[in-house]
């Protein structure tokens, strides 16, 4: 059986990365995937046909999810292409890491932009679409630096704590009309954005999980799939850590 069967599933930034392995991960489970990333290059049109692969359909849109208006029309147009959105990702995100006396305003106001306001276009822009329907599964990647905070990352922790609060308000505000929403905060995982620290740096990292391993794309899409599919439907309002045990 597969968990997602039937379902229609809008991933943000998902050309690379978590994202990435989010989308095949539904994609094996049966569910339709709508993928964003600023640019559709190569890279991502490889990804659509992977996806297709697996008897799903897929289509990649060329979208900036931290614009209000964008947003908007991106929705209009999965909803036109899918018929509907069962469940909404909020996944594009970027770093600008600095000690706070070396970080510029712009440096803030980006991250702050593409990392949180674009959960509030994307989920402003879905709703209505999931309470007309009366069901759906928002899931919003934070981090546990969201939880713990980080030194070097004042602008980054700020987005991802402000995340949790926006996903535990909206599930108070949802909840009765059958929509869920959840939070995963990744810990240490290998991606693209890791690949740029030390050895030493990476080594400080293991030291404080437990598990002594990094995780991988896998790890979160596979709690992603839970929280998507029917197995969580008595879960809402709540943030998943998937660190090896690093923040607990």
């Amino acid at each position: 059986m597969k968990l997602l069967e039937n379902k229609k599933a809008l991933i943000t930034g998902a050309a690379r990365g978590i994202g990435k392995a989010i989308a095949i991960a539904y994609a094996k489970n049966g569910a339709d995937v709508a993928l964003t990333d600023l640019k559709i290059d190569d890279q991502a049109q490889a990804l659509v046909e992977e996806l297709r692969g697996y008897g799903v359909q897929a289509k990649a849109y060329a979208s900036d999810a931290s614009n209000f208006a964008a947003c908007e029309e991106l929705v209009k147009e999965v909803l036109n292409d899918f018929g509907k959105i069962d469940i909404l990702v909020n996944n594009a995100g970027i770093t600008r890491d600095k000690l706070l006396m070396r970080m510029g305003e712009d440096d803030w106001d980006l991250v702050l932009k593409v990392n949180l306001k674009s959960v509030f276009n994307m989920t402003k822009a879905i709703h209505r679409s999931m309470l007309s329907q009366r069901s759906g599964a928002i899931i919003n990647m934070s981090s546990v630096v969201g939880l713990s905070g980080n030194a070097g990352q004042s602008n980054y922790s700020a987005s991802k704590a402000g995340l949790i609060g926006f996903t535990k308000s909206t599930a108070k505000e949802f909840g009765a009309r059958g929509i869920r929403c959840n939070a995963i905060a990744p810990g240490f995982i290998e991606t693209a954005m890791t690949d740029q620290l030390s050895e030493q740096e990476k080594n400080e990292w293991l030291k404080n999980i437990p598990l002594r391993r990094a995780g991988t794309a896998d790890d979160v899409a596979d709690i992603s799939v839970f929280l998507a599919s029917d197995l969580s439907g008595y879960v809402t309002g709540q943030v998943i850590s998937v660190d090896g045990g690093m923040h607990m």
